[in-house]
């Protein structure tokens, strides 16, 4: 991060619990890196398909607050025998531009048209894509994003659980904008993950647990720009969790695959408004699939890419905008929710919720026969993934 200086420690008690799960797992890893790291390990046999995933209820895991606090390692692998069906929820990029500002003058409210379906998941993860600041010096690109604290609301208000800052906006206002990001997610009532005062932190996922079944969720930027090159978070300066060159973070999933039931990682990564995966994204999905991960989601291209399985793993390429200030083409105006069943490891069902981002930059969801169509089209872009497609298309 040469000459801009560095933040301070300012994750407080969440922060420090994260990071001796970290740590833990570290440990882990430097007692026994030679072993194999579990790919496919515990998935019964049999294929997932596009359903109508039953929303998730009756969860153990603390609801969004300031109390949510992670599982510690200690946390064991349940049995296949004691576990239920859970419900995960993605959504793709989230800000607070232009039109969406006033919204956070009512946090409560200001994504309240959004609820209903994204609470209808056990757990729901989305990309937090801003800066959580009033402060600090603009970098010098052409597309900058902030957003007060109340942000961090306004999503757990709509029902997200999880938000990743791993991104190429998250530290769009330097050291200073850095600073009061960490500060405002220490005392977030929603878990932050990709993001954290050294790159312990940042890579620490966020575990939780639900009806017997533990969940880790990651988060990580692999886009080479300059976000990646001057904000990378390391041993003793604070930034984002980066994974342009992902050693560390296949790491840190062979570490949480050790400790919980079902891992998930939350990528930025892929060019920008190309429909199909690079092959830096197909060879990054394969490593995490190997090193344990479950579920492999990302966005960052501001257009939908397919889904799919890889070997055991499910893997969604693109999730596309979400809530966003910019409808610039029908491709970046549409979008959805992906649902997925769990039964332990393995995908049961997945479910795709389209939608179009409307004038007042949130999204819509759509029925009837133009929801079949975007269903379709959504299942269509499995095409050039290389992935095997989920059964028949999504309900």
């Amino acid at each position: 991060m040469g000459g801009r200086g560095r933040p301070g420690r300012a994750l407080s008690a969440r922060a420090k619990e994260l990071v001796s799960y970290a740590v833990v797992g570290a440990l882990a890893l430097g007692a026994g890196c030679s072993a194999p790291p579990g790919a496919g390990q515990g998935r019964p046999a049999g294929g997932a398909s596009w359903v109508s995933a039953p929303a998730g209820s009756g969860t153990t895991h603390t609801p969004a607050g300031t109390s949510r606090k992670p599982h510690t390692p200690a946390a064991r692998v349940t049995p296949p025998h004691a576990r239920e069906p859970i419900t995960l929820s993605f959504a793709g990029d989230i800000h607070f531009q232009n039109q969406l500002r006033p919204r956070l003058a009512n946090p409560g409210t200001a994504l309240a048209p959004l609820r209903p379906e994204l609470s209808g998941a056990d757990l729901t993860v989305a990309n937090l894509e801003t800066a959580i600041t009033t402060r600090g010096r603009a970098e010098d690109k052409r597309y900058r994003f902030r957003a007060p604290p109340s942000a961090f609301a306004a999503v757990a208000a709509a029902g997200i659980d999880v938000v990743t800052m791993a991104n190429n906006h998250a530290v769009d206002y330097g050291p200073v904008g850095l600073r009061d990001t960490l500060a405002a997610a220490a005392h977030a009532p929603v878990a932050v993950v990709g993001i954290g005062s050294d790159a312990t932190q940042a890579f620490a996922p966020y575990v939780t647990r639900i009806r017997g079944t533990t969940v880790a969720v990651i988060g990580a930027d692999a886009v080479p720009d300059p976000t990646t090159r001057h904000f990378a978070a390391d041993d003793d300066s604070a930034g984002i969790a980066v994974a342009v060159r992902p050693d560390r973070l296949v790491a840190v999933v062979r570490a949480a695959r050790r400790n919980a039931d079902v891992v998930v990682v939350y990528l930025h990564w892929g060019q920008e408004r190309v429909g199909c995966p690079t092959s830096d994204q197909r060879e990054l999905a394969r490593r995490l699939a190997e090193a344990g991960a479950d579920v492999v989601v990302g966005s960052h291209a501001h257009i939908q890419l397919g889904a799919g399985k890889l070997d055991g793993t499910f893997v969604a390429y693109g999730l596309g905008n979400f809530v966003w200030y910019s409808r610039n083409s029908r491709r970046e105006s549409t979008t959805g929710v992906l649902t997925l069943t769990m039964e332990g490891r393995s995908v049961r069902g997945a479910r795709w919720t389209p939608g179009r981002v409307g004038a007042d930059g949130l999204p819509r969801f759509t029925a009837g026969d133009q929801a079949e169509r975007l269903r379709r089209e959504f299942a269509d872009l499995t095409g050039c993934t290389g992935l095997g497609r989920i059964g028949t298309p999504p309900v």
